[in-house]
C-alpha cells in the first residue's frame, strides 16, 4: 500500500495514483449560490469524482443560533460518506475551485471523525486543468460500505469555552475572514459585524501563493509563528464565519507541521446570534 497522503495531493500526483480504491469528492459550492456546485460538478469534474454539498452533506441542521453551518451529526455523515464509497481504508481526496476553501471543511471532518487519510487537491481544479488532466461529465456509481467512525471530539471547542478563556493566556483566537469583515466593515453574510474580543486575523487567502497552491511549509510555519508568537498551536483556537475557512488555516498548519490547533464550528455567526456576548470591532 502506498503511504496516504494527510495533507495536500498535487495534480500529478492525483492523476498518477489514484485507483478504484480511491474516493475523490467535488466540494464546490458559492455562498452567494448555493446551486452551483451541484450544477459545476454536472458540467465536468475530476473522473470518478463524486459530489458532496457543503450545505446538505457536510453541514447539520440550522437553529438560528448555531450558526450558518454548523457541524453535521457524526452519524449521519459517516452513514452519507459510508454509502459513498469511504471506509478506514480508502484515501479520499477533496477538491474546488477556489483554492481549498471548501474542500478543507470535508478534510476536517473526516479527520473529526478518525479517518487521517484524507488530503486536498492542491491548487484545486484549476491545477488539474492546468496539468493538461481531462474531465468526465460521468457520474461514477459507489460502492457502498461502512463507514466507521471515531469522532475525536478534542479537535473542537464550543461557544461557551470560547466565552471562558476570552483574553486568558491558555487561548488564541484567529480569525480565517477577511480583514474588513474581521474590523466589521462590509459584512453581508451576518447581522452583526465585528470580531470576537482578542481575535486575530489570518485571512485564509494569505495561505496561498500566486498560483493558487499552499505556500510552502516553512513559509507556513513562519506565517503562523508569527501569529503564535512562540506558543504552542495548541493553545490556538481557529474560527471564521461558519466554521468553514477556519478548516483552510487549520489544514495550513497542518502543511506547516503546526499540529494541536482546534475549531470553533459555530464562529462569528454563532457567537453574534447572542447579543450577550461580547463584539469588538476596529483592527483588533
Amino acid at each position: 500500500m502506498s503511504v496516504p497522503f494527510t495533507s495536500l495531493i498535487s495534480a500529478t500526483d492525483l492523476a498518477r495514483q489514484v485507483s478504484p480504491a480511491w474516493c475523490i469528492f467535488d466540494c464546490r459550492f458559492n455562498l452567494g449560490d448555493p446551486g452551483y456546485g451541484r450544477k459545476a460538478y454536472a458540467s465536468g469534474h475530476i473522473p470518478g469524482a463524486l459530489f458532496l454539498d457543503l450545505e446538505t452533506d457536510l453541514s447539520g441542521p440550522l437553529t438560528g443560533r448555531n450558526g450558518r453551518h454548523p457541524l453535521p451529526e457524526p452519524e449521519r455523515l459517516a452513514d452519507k460518506l459510508g454509502s459513498l464509497g469511504v471506509d478506514d481504508r480508502r484515501q479520499v481526496v477533496a477538491y474546488d475551485d477556489v483554492g481549498g476553501m471548501f474542500a478543507a471543511r470535508l478534510w476536517w471532518l473526516l479527520r473529526w471523525l478518525g479517518h487521517d487519510h484524507v488530503a486536498v487537491l492542491n491548487g484545486g481544479l484549476q491545477a488539474w486543468l492546468s496539468s493538461g488532466l481531462p474531465l468526465s461529465t460521468e457520474t461514477s456509481e459507489p460502492r457502498a460500505t461502512t463507514f466507521v467512525h471515531r469522532p475525536q471530539d478534542n479537535m473542537k471547542v464550543d461557544a461557551d469555552y470560547v466565552l471562558n478563556h476570552l483574553n486568558k493566556p491558555g487561548m488564541l483566537l484567529v480569525d480565517a475572514r477577511a480583514p474588513d469583515r474581521y474590523r466589521g466593515e462590509n459584512e453581508t453574510l451576518d447581522p452583526v459585524g465585528g470580531h470576537i474580543p482578542g481575535a486575530v486575523n489570518r485571512f485564509f487567502k494569505d495561505n496561498l501563493g500566486p498560483d493558487g497552491c499552499f505556500k510552502q511549509a516553512s513559509e507556513l510555519q513562519e506565517d503562523f509563528g508569527q501569529i503564535l508568537k512562540g506558543g504552542n498551536a495548541n493553545i490556538a483556537v481557529l474560527q471564521c464565519g461558519s466554521g468553514v475557512t477556519a478548516c483552510h488555516n487549520l489544514l495550513a498548519m497542518e502543511v506547516a507541521g503546526l499540529d494541536g490547533a482546534r475549531l470553533y464550528a459555530g464562529s462569528w455567526s454563532e457567537w453574534c446570534a447572542d447579543p450577550t456576548r461580547p463584539v469588538a470591532t476596529g483592527p483588533g
